[in-house]
């Protein structure tokens, strides 16, 4: 067992997102170092397996006999490449979620000045500077505001 003086470095590791980054790199390059030693290990010891042959063996049955041992290897490779390419994964999720993180008060911000907005519009406005733009309303542009025209049929013909 651990003891809680133990865990307290990584828990300063675990609160900072470049920190978990390096120390996640460090783990997969020594999983990626020992991965290497297995692939070599798995390459003697099937060289060695099928070179070992018994008196009154038949042709394959040294072959045979190592398919189970190389099977095991091979399945330790692929999941040892497979816990690499997961704590590659692992680290770019942490960065997401700090970058999501520190976006989050902006985020809120926004939120809560649109919903200001959406209560009540005329005490906020988007241009304080422009009086004109204000108070035209929505298609400022054409002369137009909320009590103009209801109708298509009230608007005023131009020609093309």
């Amino acid at each position: 067992m651990t003891s809680p003086d133990d865990e307290s470095p990584l828990r300063g590791v675990a609160q900072n997102a470049e920190a978990s980054a390096r120390y996640l790199a460090d783990v997969q390059r020594t999983l990626m170092n020992i991965g290497r030693k297995l692939e070599t290990l798995q390459h003697e010891t099937r060289v060695h397996l099928r070179g070992t042959h018994v008196e009154g063996d038949r042709w394959k049955e040294a072959h045979l006999r190592a398919l189970p041992v190389e099977a095991a290897m091979k399945k330790t490779l692929r999941d040892l490449k497979k816990a690499v390419d997961d704590l590659e994964r692992v680290t770019f999720k942490r960065r997401a979620h700090q970058e999501k993180v520190n976006a989050l008060p902006a985020i809120r911000k926004e939120k809560q000045l649109a919903k200001a907005r959406k209560k009540n519009p005329t005490q906020i406005q988007a241009a304080p500077g422009n009086p004109s733009e204000s108070t035209q309303g929505v298609s400022g542009a054409t002369g137009m505001g909320y009590g103009n025209p209801t109708s298509i049929h009230d608007l005023k013909r131009k020609s093309a």
